[in-house]
């Protein structure tokens, strides 16, 4: 395993991060527990949760991945050996069942007693905000529409954020779907008025979704705040088992077949244009599609996921993969020729 920091802080991460949202849904507890026990004795210390999980959330299992990740804690005894991360939801109508009070002092209170409680933890690593509390682009987005009702609370959240800091119930802060504008209000609001500065931002990046790259990219750089990447291959899109007719019949997409944020068209065509390029080098197109978002500069941490064993174990040994110059370059043709077709 390779090892990294969270930006600002002296937090040793792993660069492949463990994404639970199946556990509780797709996965049972013995299965979680076994996904975890594997990652952890390949060197992953770094497991991401929310309290939305699993996916797709509903309010009957809402909690429940968390839960799976508290009970293995116990179990195991591993909680100061491993870093989480976990979420407060954002406000939505997907998140109705959880709170409808966005992220006021008190929503922030309570979602953080709850996941204490979750997480059988005094303590999480990093709190992240789920996605904004303003209607803005998120989720692939692609035309934008000024949310004239928001008022502005970032620092207000920013000032909760701190209390839960000196109280040591959490550590550290970040954002998770935001876009430039947000990310830098937060960083000057902390600059400002000496509040906790946001150390990472949890945005979609996949070969098929480098909206990062158009602006986020340099401010991740040059206001250092590391990049954890979700959904590097875009719900199993970039594995070919789709491309292929190999999925299975619990596989992500046949379950739920309304996530097809990575299925369009265009999406498509550029995953079996990647699939050739993967193919002619001798590596899955999975290995390749990992590899490539593990060398990016502003990327602190890959978050990977798997419902099957055999899956994960590939995806955690993508860490050994580098890609030459020439196969980036070949990507990057692709990327010219459809560029985003999954944003």
């Amino acid at each position: 395993m390779k090892y990294t920091t969270l930006p600002n802080t002296d937090i040793k991460v792993s660069k492949i991060c463990l994404g639970t949202m199946t556990f509780g849904n797709q996965n049972t507890e013995a299965e979680g527990h076994e996904q975890l026990d594997y990652a952890f004795g390949k060197g992953v210390n770094f497991i991401d949760t929310a309290e939305l999980y699993p996916v797709p959330a509903t309010a009957e299992i809402s909690g429940r991945t968390s839960k799976i990740i508290g009970t293995w804690l116990k179990k195991t005894g591993n909680r100061d050996k491993v870093i989480i991360a976990s979420k407060i939801a954002g406000s939505g109508d997907y998140t109705a069942h959880i709170r409808t009070t966005g992220f006021s002092p008190s929503a922030i209170k309570e979602a953080i007693d709850l996941e204490l409680e979750r997480l059988q933890t005094d303590y999480i690593d990093l709190y992240q905000l789920h996605w904004p509390e303003r209607d803005t682009n998120r989720f692939g987005t692609r035309t934008f529409n000024l949310d004239t009702k928001w008022k502005d609370n970032f620092n207000e959240i920013l000032h909760s954020l701190d209390a839960e800091i000196k109280a040591g119930r959490i550590r550290n802060i970040g954002i998770s779907n935001e876009n430039s504008w947000g990310t830098m209000r937060y960083l000057e609001e902390a600059k400002h008025h000496n509040l906790p500065r946001v150390a990472t931002i949890q945005n979609a990046y996949s070969m098929l979704t480098r909206t990062f790259e158009t602006d986020l990219a340099e401010v991740a750089l040059r206001e250092n705040v590391g990049l954890l990447a979700y959904s590097p291959m875009a719900f199993g899109v970039l594995s070919g088992k789709y491309i292929n007719g190999t999925a299975a019949d619990n596989a992500r997409l046949k379950l739920f077949p309304r996530f097809a944020r990575y299925s369009g068209e265009q999406a498509t065509e550029a995953s079996k244009k990647y699939l050739k390029i993967a193919e002619a080098n001798n590596m899955t197109l999975a290995q390749m599609s990992l590899a490539f978002v593990n060398q990016r500069p502003f990327v602190t941490s890959t978050i990977i996921g798997a419902s099957k064993l055999k899956q994960l174990k590939e995806n955690i040994d993508s860490i050994n993969v580098t890609l030459s110059e020439d196969i980036l370059n070949q990507i990057n043709e692709v990327h010219q020729a459809i560029p985003n077709p999954a944003p």
